[in-house]
């Protein structure tokens, strides 16, 4: 009992090898032909609701550690943290994720030490391959968190590459007070909110403040920053800014952060128009984290933005392949069809994407412009409206709205919207391209090119994203001032 007592203070790990008993005892199987599993999430053993965040973590940096191996298929946190606290037996989970195993387990946290429970099933029978507990202080998670996802591809008979072995093995020490910080901002970050993102940002730079060489909390922080951006809470040079600093710092930290690479890629798509540096850092993205889900997503809207969409739609389904049950394949389709103009399939897959997410603006959005494209504004404005009122007034869904009435010919109720941005342009960032989107559509060309023109200088992404495919500009295009535009921001051909 000394010698144990010993090892926990020294930070060691406590194994209770309870899949080596029960295959003595009970003769289970081994793994067999495991080549896909989901980790479901973990159980938060502390009880206390303040604590979900740590649970939900660790639940994230396993899916993520295993992720890495390209030849194991994991599924995405997205679509695991769907089972949370369900009441589908295993066999079930399994065929809807169609795995070959399941990783479930438990977290216990006291003070700066963490008690990890995981256990490997044999997902369509529900019976035990494997089970460890794992005791380390919290300065050691990261290491922890590598040896949980070392043991579970051990224990799948996956033959790991040196480099993959040397990507789990490189888990380096961090500040406690610095990973409870990233934990809180990873938890608030998915939100969505602008409250929520700009409580996450505060969590990510308390993370940095605490451990400047934490890799893993200046890609969070970037990423809030470009979420500012994106939703246009915060001027585009300023998200650009602030972005491209902590981006940059991770890269300089961690070169082998898929996540990492997939935000740089990001930023030199939407703010600096690189478009090849953006495909190279996605499909480095990938390479580097084969099983990641948003990464792939990424690259599926860049292939689609630059005209390849028969490549878009081939990726979503190597997405389709690695995740069955992830929730938004038809929001992404949508996004395809959106840049392809093809109306009618845009209509199509957003109203699947309405019906699987009844609650987010953007399925509505984008159906709303199916019906605009389609030449129905009357179908339109109810869907542009509810985007509206589910964003909490986000200048897109308004522009949108505003754009479907004059086609309508209800120019008051356009210029209504028009007031109400430019009031709120004098107090806050509205961006000079959703103005021209409703000049546009009032027929006022000469206001619609002197706000895109703000929107260029200013390098706004909506210019790099909307410009090319936005059906609301149709009426600019024929313009030479508008070829003149596109020459400049120089679009790939």
């Amino acid at each position: 009992m000394a010698g144990i007592a010993l090892a926990l203070l020294a930070g060691a790990v406590v194994v209770t090898n309870v899949g080596g008993l029960r295959q003595r005892f009970f003769g289970a199987p081994g793994p067999g032909t495991i080549r896909s599993l989901a980790v479901l999430p973990f159980e938060n053993l502390s009880r206390d609701p303040e604590q979900e965040y740590f649970a939900d973590g660790m639940t994230e940096a396993l899916i993520t550690n295993l992720s890495k191996i390209d030849t194991l298929r994991v599924v995405s946190r997205t679509s695991a943290m769907h089972y949370k606290r369900t009441n589908k037996t295993l066999p079930e989970i399994a065929k809807e994720l169609n795995v070959d195993a399941i990783v479930e387990g438990s977290v216990m946290r006291s003070g700066t030490r963490v008690r990890i429970t995981a256990q490997l099933l044999q997902a369509r029978t529900d019976r035990h391959v494997w089970a460890d507990t794992y005791d380390r202080d919290l300065v050691d998670v990261l290491r922890l968190q590598s040896e949980v996802a070392q043991a579970v591809a051990q224990q799948v008979r996956i033959q790991l590459t040196p480099e993959q072995q040397a990507r789990l093995r490189s888990a380096p020490v961090v500040n406690p007070s610095a990973y409870e910080a990233y934990l809180k901002g990873s938890f608030n970050r998915p939100v969505g909110t602008q409250v929520a993102i700009k409580q996450a940002q505060s969590y990510f730079e308390e993370a940095v403040r605490e451990d400047p060489r934490f890799a893993l909390a200046y890609v969070g922080l970037a990423d809030c920053y470009l979420d500012l951006g994106a939703y246009r809470w915060m001027p585009p040079q300023d998200a650009y800014r602030h972005g491209s600093e902590a981006i940059h710092k991770a890269l300089e930290l961690d070169g082998t952060l898929g996540q990492a690479h997939s935000t740089l890629g990001y930023l030199n798509w939407q703010y600096t128009w690189d478009w090849q540096a953006a495909e190279r850092e996605f499909r480095h993205s990938i390479d580097l984290n084969p099983n990641y889900v948003e990464g792939r997503i990424s690259l599926v809207w860049y292939l689609a933005w630059s005209g390849r969409s028969d490549e878009a739609l081939a990726e979503l389904q190597k997405v389709r392949s690695l995740d069955p049950a992830y929730p938004f394949t038809s929001f992404h389709e949508s996004g395809v069809y959106y840049h392809q103009r093809d109306y009618k399939s845009l209509v199509e897959a957003s109203q699947r994407s309405v019906v699987a997410s009844p609650n987010s603006w953007s399925g509505h959005y984008y159906l709303a412009v199916g019906y605009e494209g389609l030449g129905q504004p009357e179908q339109a404005v109810p869907e542009y409206q509810r985007a509206v009122d589910l964003s909490q007034r986000d200048s897109d869904t308004m522009a949108g709205l505003a754009h479907a009435y004059a086609a309508m010919g209800k120019s008051a109720e356009a210029e209504k919207i028009l007031s109400e941005l430019q009031r709120q342009s004098k107090v806050t960032y509205v961006s000079p391209y959703m103005i021209a989107v409703i000049y546009s559509g009032l027929g006022q060309n000469d206001k619609a090119f002197e706000f895109l023109e703000k929107a260029y200088q200013a390098k706004s992404p909506d210019i790099a994203y909307f410009l090319r495919a936005d059906l609301r500009l149709d009426t600019l295009r024929p313009d030479p001032r508008f070829h003149d535009l596109l020459r400049r921001v120089g679009f790939p051909q």
